[in-house]
């Protein structure tokens, strides 16, 4: 009885959680807020970076 009574009042939470984040707008422009952690030492669309010991 307790799994599913928190697993209810998670998944309201979630569902109020996910409401009031459309509600302010926070998935109106996604777009640019991904192009923010570009610089112009790494422009988007160009790695810069890679893994240890693998070619650049």
């Amino acid at each position: 009885m307790f799994i599913w009574s928190f697993a209810l009042i998670s998944g309201i939470t979630m569902v109020w959680l996910l409401a009031w984040a459309i509600r302010r707008g926070e998935f109106q422009n996604m777009r640019e807020g991904a192009r923010m952690i570009f610089d112009d030492q790494e422009p988007a669309g160009l790695v810069t970076d890679h893994f240890p010991g693998e070619p650049r």
